[in-house]
């Protein structure tokens, strides 16, 4: 047996609900997104961003940038280029997930039912 089902590609960093939110807004804006339109769009705390883009970043997923607008601070986050080939690698791993569970849901359907003896616990 070869763990057909352990998903070795579901790369632990982007898994995290919060950390998948956040690659999906940036996978989809190549130019980055502030700080707080991306704390906004994926509904976190200033605390729980920061967080999660600081593993990100440590992992060399996304590129950090800081600027001054009026002598305000500002965080620009973009999806580095090896982040968006860890993306699509993860992407794809999933897409493995949902062809297994169509399958299992197409033989569920077809009436594929228990050997004889076998009864409900």
């Amino acid at each position: 047996m070869n763990g057909r089902y352990a998903y070795d590609g579901l790369d632990r960093v982007l898994h995290e609900k919060a950390r998948l939110g956040l690659l999906t807004c940036l996978a989809s804006r190549p130019e980055g997104l502030l700080f707080n339109d991306l704390k906004e769009l994926c509904n976190l705390t200033d605390g729980n961003l920061s967080r999660h883009m600081q593993v990100l970043h440590q992992h060399g997923v996304v590129e950090i940038y800081k600027s001054f607008e009026q002598k305000r601070p500002q965080t620009l986050c973009r999806i580095s280029p090896e982040g968006r080939e860890r993306f699509l690698a993860y992407i794809e791993e999933l897409q493995k997930v949902l062809l297994d569970a169509d399958t299992t849901q197409q033989q569920t359907n077809t009436g594929t039912s228990l050997p004889p003896g076998w009864v409900p616990a």
